[in-house]
């Protein structure tokens, strides 16, 4: 008895078709027959019914389906616990990055990753915070790097790098700059530019406002800081950004921290499967790499 003969059995099961199975398999129907038949034959039981259309499970079928299945689960982590002795980590890792978001210790990290772990294929995929949560929940991404309005969103887990104020960045000559300290009521008498819904700097701005109250005019979207800065820098709107996002504008823009708005703007990484072995590696690598802008250090 072979594994391939439990994996094409179990294919076989899932998919009720020999056709379909052999595609799953990437061998030809033939191939998937002759193992099968072989499997049966070693057993001493037929274990489908192939007289109708559809393929099914006989007695004998379904009473080895959950141990054929049982069988593979054990050998793919036989495995996986070898690699992970070895240091051989191998496979796919899809890794979300937020929109506009240009980190160097997130692009070091994923390098020294590579270079530790060249059989392992990186995806790197750009969105939103809000879609690259819910990617991480449903598995399509392994790790992502998000804009938070709170620490770990729930059900994952996760690694806070970065946590900012919000502040108002404001071109000479405009009221905001001549002001030693901006609330957000001073703030919202004015246009605002600002990162679009989804964002983890909108989220904490949308919940300040809504808890007081406030019904900000938002005239101007962008997902990049700079971007957001420029149109500030032309007069087109306050821009409500993180301070670390503001820093390289201050030679044209009038920086002020929001003053009652105390919830920070967080930059995470969160995974939901700590088990991988792979995205533990890449953790180990980016909490070296972010290691001087971790909170506290």
């Amino acid at each position: 008895m072979e594994l391939r003969q439990l994996e094409y059995f179990v294919a076989v099961a899932e998919e009720q078709n020999f056709t379909r199975a052999a595609e799953r398999v990437h061998i030809s129907q033939s191939g998937v027959s002759a193992q099968i038949r072989r499997l049966e034959r070693e057993l001493g039981a037929e274990l489908f019914d192939r007289s109708a259309r559809t393929v099914t499970l006989t007695v004998a079928g379904k009473a080895a389906l959950g141990h054929a299945r049982a069988a593979l689960a054990a050998a793919g982590a036989l495995g996986r616990a070898v690699d992970e002795v070895t240091g051989l980590v191998r496979g796919r890792l899809t890794v979300g990055m937020v929109i506009g978001c240009t980190l160097t210790p997130l692009f070091d990290a994923l390098a020294a990753f590579h270079e530790a772990h060249p059989g392992v294929g990186i995806s790197l995929l750009e969105d939103s915070s809000d879609r690259l949560t819910e990617g991480v929940r449903t598995g399509a991404v392994d790790l992502a790097l998000i804009g938070a309005a709170t620490a770990t969103p729930e059900g994952l887990d996760a690694l806070t790098l970065i946590s900012e104020r919000l502040v108002a960045a404001v071109p000479p000559g405009h009221p905001l700059a001549e002001r030693p300290r901006v609330t957000l009521r001073d703030l919202v008498a004015h246009p605002i530019v600002c990162m679009p819904p989804g964002t983890g700097l909108r989220a904490v701005f949308d919940q300040a406002c809504a808890a007081r109250g406030l019904h900000p005019t938002i005239t101007l979207q962008a997902s990049a800081g700079d971007a957001i800065a420029d149109l500030a820098a032309r007069g087109l709107g306050v821009a409500v950004l993180s301070d670390s996002m503001a820093a390289g504008h201050r030679d044209r823009l009038t920086v002020r921290t929001l003053d009652d708005v105390e919830t920070p703007a967080l930059l995470a990484l969160v995974w939901g499967n700590a088990h991988n072995p792979a995205v533990r590696e890449l953790l180990a690598h980016s909490r070296r790499a972010f290691a001087g802008s971790l909170p506290g250090r």
